[in-house]
């Protein structure tokens, strides 16, 4: 992998943020490359976003080592944010104001010259699909259409880094789709990405690396097949039996198995034997008059590696946002 690739654009060591005492980030240590797309992936409270706005500047360090494209974000702050582009978790555009204003009136923060600005201004609307809607007033816009001007006026500056805290909460599976495509064009170009999120697929479909936070902490760190691979395999066998008869169920079978998790009245097994775990099964159940009342095999996924790890979901609704 070439020096480029491997440069550190954030690098975080025993990272920590408090309010008031309670410890809302608890020793993080992470970083994200150049190039490439880092996610933070946690529920409600987890801490991804009071991470986001140390590493924007926004917040300051309770303590630990924040650098960011190899400065110290609390000495260099004002220099570093004009090298990064932020994409809050709820839209915060000018309501009275057009699409193609929006995009103007924000690079004048930049000291952007006129020219400049409108050149940069028309590069966005066509790129994320919005030159027919540039005379619109923003208060008028769907809320798939904001949010891709959200992340567009993010793009003003020509940001070396996007921050992007959960840029797909609400959105309908077709604007949401769209954005992710946006992404990865801008990955694909060398833009660095580091966005938080609890969507799987959103995830999968766009990180290089996964961080997962949990109640402050970091749980795991891997690419997202890693993370499948070393906790839960490459399948889910779902089993509607008692918890009680999981044991005996199971006995002979315990090499097949790499771990387990009660999920209300199921059992899920995480396994890279699929088939033959649950034919083992079936046959032990039949052997000690135990019912299955319900099976599933499906492939795993990153909720699993959640589920696993913490023993809760992740949840579909998101809480706080950059300011």
């Amino acid at each position: 992998m070439s020096d480029k690739v491997r440069e550190k654009v954030v690098y975080a060591r025993y990272l920590v943020k408090s309010y008031d005492g309670f410890e809302a980030v608890k020793g993080v240590n992470m970083e994200v490359y150049r190039g490439n797309c880092l996610g933070l992936l946690g529920p409600n409270g987890a801490g991804k976003t009071s991470i986001v706005k140390m590493i924007c500047g926004f917040s300051p360090v309770t303590s630990g080592k924040l650098e960011v494209f190899g400065e110290n974000i609390m000495s260099r702050g004002r220099s570093i944010k004009g090298r990064i582009g932020v994409v809050p978790q709820e839209d915060n555009l000018d309501q009275e104001l057009t699409v193609r204003q929006n995009l103007i009136v924000y690079a004048s923060y930049f000291r952007m010259k006129k020219a400049l600005a409108l050149k940069r201004s028309d590069e966005i609307l066509e790129f994320m699909d919005l030159t027919e809607k540039s005379r619109e007033v923003v208060d008028n816009l769907s809320g798939g259409l904001k949010r891709r001007l959200t992340i567009g006026r993010a793009l003003i500056n020509n940001p070396e880094l996007l921050i992007l805290d959960e840029p797909t909460t609400g959105l309908d599976p077709y604007a949401r789709h769209l954005v992710w495509q946006r992404l990865r064009k801008l990955k694909e170009a060398g833009t660095t990405i580091l966005l938080t999120t609890h969507y799987l697929e959103e995830a999968e479909q766009l990180c290089d690396m996964l961080v997962v936070i949990y109640r402050g902490k970091v749980l795991e760190q891997g690419t997202p097949q890693e993370l499948v691979d070393r906790h839960v395999g490459q399948e889910v066998l779902e089993l509607g039996i008692a918890s009680e008869h999981y044991d005996s169920l199971l006995n002979g079978c315990e090499e097949m198995v790499k771990g387990s998790q009660t999920l209300g009245d199921d059992v899920l097994l995480f396994t890279n034997h699929g088939r033959e775990l649950s034919r083992l099964v079936s046959q032990k159940a039949a052997e000690l008059g135990l019912t299955i009342n319900y099976r599933r095999l499906r492939a795993s996924n990153l909720e699993d590696v959640f589920l696993k790890l913490t023993g809760e979901s992740l949840d579909e609704e998101s809480s706080g946002n950059l300011q």
